[in-house]
């Protein structure tokens, strides 16, 4: 069981695993004695607090890019449709590490599997990761008009040495 917070405008809530109770307090900042004052007593709790709790699309995608075998699974799969067994084999793994890496490729929207009795066989999603490459243009524009405007002041700057 997992505790997280979230700020929704000056209150705080208190969120308790997967069967969220919901404990409001006037300040969205908690302190150690509010914890520990038993306001909110649980046995063997970790306490975590999350402050950005929800994830978005984006989040999952670069998630699940980040790994190069997840990577080499989505390349592999570029060049045709292949089953659980035919990744293990190519990435020298075991299949329940194949499947757990295809779950989260299939979680991502970027892969899709279909089950026809004991084969499950994977192929490419309908998710095209439009949107994480308008982010990575939009960042790239950014860093280049940083190293611009560094530039500049570099050439301003030359001749006072």
């Amino acid at each position: 069981m997992a505790l997280t917070q979230r700020s929704r405008s000056r209150r705080s809530v208190l969120d308790i695993g997967p069967k969220t109770r919901r404990c409001q307090m006037p300040d969205a900042r908690w302190s150690s004695e509010h914890l520990a004052s038993g306001i909110w007593r649980l046995a063997s709790v970790r306490i975590i607090l999350n402050h950005m709790v929800q994830f978005s699309n984006l989040d999952s995608a670069f998630a699940a890019v980040s790994d190069p075998t997840r990577r080499g699974i989505l390349e592999r799969l570029g060049r045709s449709e292949a089953s659980i067994s035919e990744l293990a084999d190519a990435f020298d793994m075991t299949l329940t590490g194949v499947k757990k890496h295809v779950q989260l490729l299939e979680d991502a929207g970027l892969v899709q599997t279909e089950k026809v009795g004991r084969v499950r066989t994977c192929r490419l999603g309908p998710r095209r990761l439009a949107e994480e490459a308008a982010w990575i243009g939009k960042y790239q524009a950014m860093l280049d008009a940083r190293l611009n405007s560094l530039e500049a002041f570099l050439e301003r700057t030359k001749g006072d040495r």
